[in-house]
């Protein structure tokens, strides 16, 4: 029954991102967030891989060193940073995420801690996932700077505060 949990959880998480999307006043980020779950590429990885306390992609990553579900993902998704890189005459470089996709990120984060870590979640554990991969990640610096600094307000200010900050500070 691992499909079915699988598709509860990614079901849950949308659910919770277009909730939060919703109070930031992304309406069609928060409808159209994470479609591309429900095809079959992300569905037949995330049936494979399911484990219930962290994403399936991981698991096929650590099996395969890649993930089919996760390359189609990031490149239909605009709210992941890697949908943001390009490759110029000097290589890969990373573009500035416009700041409606930022915010979108957070709510992904947030949703995506509170699904996983369920009872164990705090205004922190975003900020705490997102340390620890930060110096492994190929971000433009202004988007890095953003989404730090929305997570460690979360973390500070908790989350009604932040989304009033989001809707009166960031958002524009």
């Amino acid at each position: 029954m691992k499909w079915l949990q699988h598709l509860k959880t990614i079901t849950q998480h949308k659910i919770k991102v277009t909730w939060l999307c919703f109070r930031c006043h992304l309406f069609k980020q928060g409808l159209l967030h994470d479609l591309s779950k429900y095809s079959y590429i992300e569905l037949k990885t995330g049936f494979k891989y399911y484990q219930g306390y962290r994403s399936p992609i991981d698991a096929e990553k650590e099996e395969k060193g890649y993930s089919l579900g996760w390359l189609h993902h990031k490149g239909r998704n605009k709210h992941h940073w890697e949908y943001w890189l390009d490759f110029g005459k000097d290589g890969i470089y990373p573009c500035q995420m416009p700041v409606n996709y930022v915010i979108e990120m957070f709510c992904d984060r947030v949703a995506a801690s509170m699904i996983y870590q369920k009872e164990k979640y705090t205004d922190s554990s975003a900020l705490d996932y997102y340390i620890q991969g930060r110096d492994k990640i190929l971000i433009h610096p202004n988007t890095d700077a953003l989404i730090f600094s929305l997570l460690t307000y979360l973390s500070k200010n908790g989350l009604d505060k932040t989304i009033e900050h989001i809707k009166k500070e960031v958002k524009q």
